[in-house]
């Protein structure tokens, strides 16, 4: 599993969203989900950055369990990129539906 192409950016998401579902992270403008609605209030703040941290580590579990299913995406025959491109689609498809979802839920705080 750590050899597939996209294990170490989903587990680097993975791990830095754990600080923001703990709340670790206060108001600031380097780390989090910062928009001028999170960084006015806490009350929004650590709500906003707890639903964003679970949704980064839900979409970095949904590549997770792609990679650890499917073969090695290394070899370079017709299957192979057409694992790639899976396992490309498995990354890039539930970051973007997770940072859709934490957007929405900003705008509803």
């Amino acid at each position: 599993m750590f050899s597939q192409p996209f294990f170490i950016p989903s587990a680097l998401i993975a791990l830095l969203s754990l600080p923001l579902i703990f709340g670790w992270i206060p108001r600031q403008v380097f780390y989090g989900a910062r928009t001028p609605k999170t960084l006015c209030n806490d009350d929004i703040w650590y709500p906003a950055n707890r639903f964003a941290g679970i949704a980064l580590l839900a979409s970095s579990c949904i590549y997770f369990a792609v990679a650890w299913t499917l073969p090695d995406a290394t070899t370079v025959t017709n299957i192979g990129f057409v694992i790639w491109f899976i396992h490309l689609g498995a990354f890039v498809i539930p970051l973007i539906v997770s940072l859709l979802l934490i957007r929405s839920f900003i705008q509803t705080l």
